[in-house]
């Protein structure tokens, strides 16, 4: 037998020798993971009570942006949908949501004292622009936050036929001013104006009117007819009508003058901008009429046929929105809050198609071009305020659309605004 052989061969039986006397093996156990810090110490099961007023598609898109917060932590949804106020009321008197969604800060006055400050149960500020903070600040607590909005301080066009005419898109009102008369001038009708909208008519020349304002007198001026510091028929007000009803009321501005602005449907107005030959140069309306273009005229191509611009030298933005205000305390309704307020929340909320978030974030995460485009300017408006009519409340909304109905048919301004002024102060409790 070789040495070799003979070394091996102890080698080998020493190594039985150990392995016989070594402990068993026991199997390898996982370790266990650490609670996601997105989860902020809520357990598996926990549930988060919420309601809300969105159904069918936007409900299935709220709890698509949800879906990544309950996967992380296993975190249940109890939902309530309703659009009836009095059902709200009944709940928060008795047995609150822990978040609540609603179309307006009306909560956060009404049961200010049962809402936690945003700033205590996780909620990012640095997320959103002081505008909307101060806007959902209620008594020195921050009560609200948007979650969703609707940028309507937009004008819609076709680049094609701005190319084919040799005009440029205006950053000024005196731009503004200067292209529509460019137009006339060249024998083309700026405007397409529809008023008709049921027992809403008139909503449409609201938004052209505060858009107006907001160019020439600034979003702290139309913040002071939300609070009725300043009364519906102040000199800014009628400014803005003087030019509202030049535009409104001549069918060299505007298809069919006065009887066109009244009577056409608001719909039926943004086809008249897009239709082949086009009808007019453009039209004032919000976010949603590129998207009412395209299904009237599939074969319309965005950026070319359609396209908008913010409305020139506006200082600021009007809209509407939906706000979340928190009622309970738990880990998981607060990382909820959290979540919805931080970068993955926000880029969840782009992704889902439910609208447009106020949350900074969102910017860059949209789905598609037309809100991608939307979003970065809501994102960096200068302020934001309330479609008037919304934001005051009836009876002066209806008392608003008849002024702009009775001045744009040829009606005295100042009497027209006598009764929207009195029904802003009733409306606001004054």
């Amino acid at each position: 037998m070789s040495k070799l052989f003979k070394i091996l061969t102890g080698m080998l039986l020493a190594s039985l020798v150990l392995a016989a006397c070594a402990p068993a093996a026991t199997p390898t156990e996982e370790p266990i993971p650490e609670m996601s810090e997105m989860c902020m110490g809520a357990e598996p099961g926990a549930t988060v009570t919420i309601m809300y007023q969105w159904s069918g598609a936007e409900e299935e898109s709220l709890n698509n942006i949800f879906k990544p917060l309950l996967d992380e932590c296993g975190i249940q949804i109890v939902a309530e949908s309703t659009r009836d106020d009095a059902v709200l009321d009944t709940k928060a008197k008795s047995t609150p949501p822990d978040i609540l969604f609603w179309p307006s800060t009306s909560p956060a006055k009404l049961y200010g004292a049962q809402l936690k400050d945003l700033s205590t149960v996780g909620a990012n500020a640095s997320s959103y622009g002081q505008g909307w903070i101060d806007g959902g600040t209620v008594d020195g607590k921050w009560s609200a936050i948007a979650v969703k909005a609707d940028f309507k301080t937009v004008i819609w066009y076709s680049p094609a036929q701005f190319d084919a005419n040799g005009y440029s898109v205006p950053t000024t009102l005196d731009e503004l001013d200067a292209l529509v008369e460019k137009m006339v001038a060249d024998g083309n009708v700026p405007w397409s104006m529809g008023f008709e909208s049921e027992a809403a008519t008139g909503w449409t020349g609201s938004d052209f009117v505060q858009d107006l304002m907001l160019a020439q007198q600034g979003p702290a001026y139309v913040s002071g007819l939300l609070d009725g510091s300043i009364a519906y028929d102040d000199a800014g007000v009628v400014a803005a009508y003087e030019q509202y009803a030049k535009w409104a009321s001549d069918p060299a501005y505007t298809v069919g003058g006065a009887d066109g602005t009244v009577n056409t449907g608001f719909l039926d107005a943004i086809y008249k901008v897009f239709s082949d030959p086009p009808e007019a140069m453009m039209v004032k309306q919000s976010g949603f009429a590129g998207g009412e273009a395209a299904k009237q005229y599939p074969d319309l191509v965005y950026g070319t046929d359609y396209d908008f611009f913010e409305f020139p030298g506006a200082q600021g933005a009007q809209g509407g929105a939906d706000f979340m205000m928190v009622f309970g305390d738990s880990p998981a309704t607060h990382a909820m809050v959290a979540y919805l307020t931080s970068a993955e929340g926000a880029t969840a909320w782009a992704q889902s198609g439910l609208g447009l978030s106020p949350n900074k974030q969102a910017v860059g995460n949209y789905a598609d071009e037309v809100n991608g485009k939307l979003g970065e300017l809501l994102a960096n408006a200068s302020g934001f305020t309330f479609d008037l009519g919304d934001g005051i409340g009836a009876p002066f909304n209806t008392a608003e659309w008849a002024a702009l109905i009775e001045v744009v048919q040829g009606g005295d301004i100042a009497a027209a605004l006598a009764p929207a002024a009195a029904a802003q102060k009733e409306a606001l409790g004054q």
